[in-house]
């Protein structure tokens, strides 16, 4: 058994219990993540992420609490499978340098999993949100995530969403003009392409990296860029990153909250905010990805 000093004593002084030992934990692109195990023999989880920006653990921390209140977790790992949305991870501690969340055991995908995810995902949806927005500015990756809410989804979607990070990627040169004005070109008809419904409860960055399959044969949210918006945004994420078994997390999301008419035909234009937001992260073709799938709306 290994043990960090410094990351221990840190989860000792927020615990209030005692690190028996650590050790490091693959994946995760920003964060730095290590298991823990308590002398009460619990295990658990701490993320930490050396000269993080304000307020980057206090966001996701807060968006687990709200995921939560859907999910009803309160306290238990979750009631996923009754009435509750999908299960989020405990949140054990919480402070400018780390989050400590309970430890779930890594399981497999599988079909009749998804389709329990997807019917979660509707309820965790449908628990909504006040506003398209939300009460305080987050983050997708490292990048800053502007939430000031908008009275209306189109308008949300165009000010915080698309124009910001088409400007980033610019700025970076990860579009070019060209691409660029593609994009631009689409903004003004998201009135006419998007219908109107109330704010769901988003997860915000849900590809497949932030559903997490436990080993007790439910699925966890993990990582949130918590907001309220358009549901589709969320499902649309799911198909760009590949989730396992996603027609059957679909089928069972819609026979829970059936989707307006159309969806399939809007799921690239709610994939433009994640793919602007990799061009700004990693370059590479996701600029160009992005301006094709604009010209289809245009």
């Amino acid at each position: 058994m290994t043990r960090q000093p410094l990351l221990a004593r840190r989860a000792e002084e927020l615990l209030g219990a005692a690190v028996a030992a650590t050790s490091p934990v693959a994946g995760g692109d920003i964060s730095t993540a290590t298991r823990l195990r308590l002398s009460d023999g619990s295990v658990a989880l701490m993320k930490t992420l050396p000269h993080a920006p304000d307020g980057f653990f206090e966001a996701e921390a807060a968006g687990l609490r709200w995921l939560a209140e859907a999910a009803g977790t309160q306290g238990t790992q979750g009631t996923q499978g009754t009435q509750g949305g999908v299960a989020v991870p405990d949140l054990l501690a919480a402070d400018h340098d780390c989050v400590i969340l309970r430890w779930v055991e890594p399981g497999k995908a599988t079909a009749d999993g998804a389709a329990d995810f997807g019917r979660a995902l509707a309820r965790t949806h449908a628990a909504g949100a006040p506003t398209h927005g939300g009460e305080r500015d987050g983050f997708i990756g490292r990048l800053p995530l502007p939430n000031r809410p908008a009275p209306s989804w189109a308008e949300f979607y165009a000010v915080r969403r698309v124009l910001p990070y088409l400007k980033l990627a610019r700025d970076r040169g990860a579009v070019t003009a060209a691409q660029a004005a593609r994009v631009e070109s689409v903004v003004p008809r998201l009135t006419g392409l998007v219908p109107e419904e109330p704010p769901a409860r988003l997860h915000g960055d849900l590809w497949n990296g932030n559903v997490l399959w436990g080993a007790d044969g439910r699925s966890y949210l993990v990582d949130p860029a918590a907001h309220g918006g358009h549901r589709e945004v969320d499902l649309a994420m799911l198909a760009l990153f590949g989730l396992p078994h996603l027609p059957r997390a679909l089928d069972a999301y819609d026979e829970v909250a059936p989707l307006a008419d159309g969806w399939q035909d809007r799921v690239g234009l709610h994939q433009l905010f994640p793919l602007l937001v990799h061009a700004c992260l990693f370059g590479g073709g996701y600029g160009a990805r992005a301006a094709d799938v604009a010209a289809r709306y245009a």
